[in-house]
């Protein structure tokens, strides 16, 4: 197993001072993200190259999203310590490390049970653990935890999926990408159990999100 040295810290900062070049102004998120030796969650080949503002190869065909990606979704969420929060997608668990760090109280959902056990496994060694890890799908969400103070979604999503709306809290935020090939990234906040108000933020691509895949 590959460890966290002098010089991945080094790498983390300068990708911090990147982030921050590009418009990411919440230091707490800067924070966390520098917590986190993103090169535990890649393969090995692409170790060097593992604090760039790039996305790389999964396992299960899926990507871990760009450092920005990441710290532009986990900024509009604007997570106060001790927040229930839901993540629709954990994948290799980059971005659960991340809202951890924060002082979440993270529940967080994948379809792919290779990615499942890679990413249970990671977040032991490094010890962010979340409250809840679960294999299932994630367009159900977790009803039985519910509400949620937010909800992340790292995946792109075709329509708002009103079951994950009924999950939120009162006053809560969701951050989700919606679209099929290319998405634009939105946060929902809940004004009352059928208001919500959408603000949009600009082009991204994720992989899609698919209902009724869970995959062995």
């Amino acid at each position: 197993m590959k460890e966290d040295t002098l010089k991945h810290k080094g790498k983390r900062n300068k990708l911090i001072n990147l982030l921050k070049q590009k418009g990411i102004t919440d230091e707490v998120v800067l924070n966390a993200l520098n917590k986190i030796p993103r090169h535990l969650f890649i393969d090995s080949i692409f170790e060097d190259l593992a604090y760039e503002d790039r996305a790389f190869p999964i396992l299960s065909n899926q990507t871990i999203s760009h450092p920005y990606t990441v710290a532009f979704q986990t900024q509009l969420l604007h997570i106060q310590k001790g927040e229930k929060v839901l993540e629709i997608g954990t994948g290799s668990g980059y971005q659960t490390a991340v809202l951890v760090a924060l002082g979440a109280q993270v529940y967080t959902i994948e379809r792919q049970k290779e990615l499942f056990d890679f990413s249970k496994k990671i977040l032991r060694k490094i010890n962010f653990l979340p409250k809840h890890q679960i294999f299932g799908d994630g367009y159900l969400g977790l009803p039985s935890f519910a509400p949620f103070d937010k909800i992340i979604i790292t995946a792109g999503v075709p329509t708002m999926p009103k079951k994950l709306l009924e999950q939120l809290t009162i006053g809560g935020v969701m951050v989700i990408p919606i679209g099929e090939k290319e998405q634009k990234m939105y946060t929902v906040l809940k004004l009352d159990e059928n208001t919500f108000e959408t603000m949009e933020f600009g082009d991204y691509q994720f992989v899609p999100m698919l209902e009724n895949r869970v995959i062995e």
